[in-house]
């Protein structure tokens, strides 16, 4: 039996553009534009799955993706740095900052560490393998990070080395005890036949 998994990160939003924590934040207009236009682009799947954060959810709303909220993926929780920018808390706590981009175990924000998010994610991808047929998902960056990370067998540590673009899918497939990975196929309107 092979899985197959499919990863669409969500579109463009404030937070994203200004290199914010999640704030909860919308989509922005032109995110939400592009994810309209690339409406009917996805294969059909056997289950529809959305992280619980708004700009996943707005993301597959412009879709037309009729998910459900599943809590196992949703993104980082960075604690008390949720809503501030990269640049505010590298200002503020620039040890802190260091530390939490080169020690996947390190969590000086007080939420969960890049080890534990993979962690979450390794064991959501082990029950996906057992889903016969497409399971597609709206998810965070990081949870396409932390997929990718485990699909491969990588070293938390490369977990900041992988950039994910607004609005894109990664695919995973998995059969025989292993995942093999597509990386990142923009989404596009799709064609008239």
């Amino acid at each position: 039996m092979t899985s197959r998994v499919l990863l669409v990160s969500p579109a463009m939003s404030v937070s994203l553009r200004q290199a914010r924590f999640d704030d909860g934040g919308s989509l922005d207009d032109g995110g939400a534009a592009r994810a309209r236009s690339a409406a009917g682009s996805l294969p059909s799947a056997a289950r529809v799955l959305v992280s619980p954060g708004v700009r996943c959810r707005e993301t597959a709303a412009a879709l037309g993706l009729d998910g459900v909220p599943a809590a196992d993926l949703a993104g980082l929780d960075v604690g008390r740095w949720r809503g501030r920018t990269l640049d505010e808390v590298g200002a503020a706590e620039p040890e802190a900052v260091g530390r939490w981009l080169t020690d996947p175990a390190c969590a000086p924000h007080g939420g969960e560490s890049v080890r534990d998010l993979c962690g979450r994610i390794a064991r959501w991808l082990a029950d996906a393998r057992a889903v016969e047929g497409r399971t597609l998902a709206v998810v965070e960056p990081e949870v396409v990070r932390a997929a990718v990370v485990e699909a491969l067998n990588l070293s938390a540590a490369l977990f900041w080395r992988l950039d994910v673009p607004p609005l894109t899918v990664t695919e995973l497939s998995g059969r025989t005890g292993r995942w093999n990975l597509r990386l990142g196929r923009p989404l596009a309107a799709p064609h008239a036949d």
